[in-house]
């Protein structure tokens, strides 16, 4: 029971929605599609495994392929997580300034700092710059 509680008491937080999702979910709600579980109205009544079991299916009908950590060579199917953390590392490679990783940091609902800091992975390319430019003679 401890853990229901738990789960009652999530952080809530306000995500932007573009107007053709909110479109779709207007459409959605009118047609019926909240359920009622345990005398709450949810949007969706799945759980977690059948969200992961429902983003698997969509990968695979769309021809994604599985994804390969380029680390460990593991091969891993396409998940709600796995899509998390390329969301994340998209956003920052397109911004990674103070106030993107700060707005990434409310975005992804982390209390630290330091978690959303690690989606700032940097590519080999990146790296070998960086440290180019820290040998490059200044006025040569």
């Amino acid at each position: 029971m401890k853990l229901l509680k738990e789960q009652d008491h999530r952080r809530q937080r306000v995500l932007p929605v573009d107007s053709q999702t909110l479109d779709m979910l207007r459409e959605y709600i009118d047609r019926g599609g909240p359920v009622v579980k345990e005398g709450k109205t949810l949007i969706f009544g799945i759980n977690r495994h059948r969200a992961w079991q429902i983003v698997k299916e969509c990968a695979e009908k769309a021809g994604l392929p599985k994804l390969v950590n380029l680390e460990t060579g593991r091969t891993h199917n396409v998940s709600p997580h796995r899509l998390r953390d390329a969301f994340a590392v998209h956003a920052m490679k397109l911004d990674d300034s103070g106030d993107g990783l700060r707005l990434l940091q409310e975005h992804l609902g982390h209390q630290s700092f330091d978690t959303t800091a690690k989606y700032r992975k940097v590519s080999g390319k990146e790296h070998h710059e960086w440290y180019q430019k820290l040998w490059e003679k200044k006025g040569s």
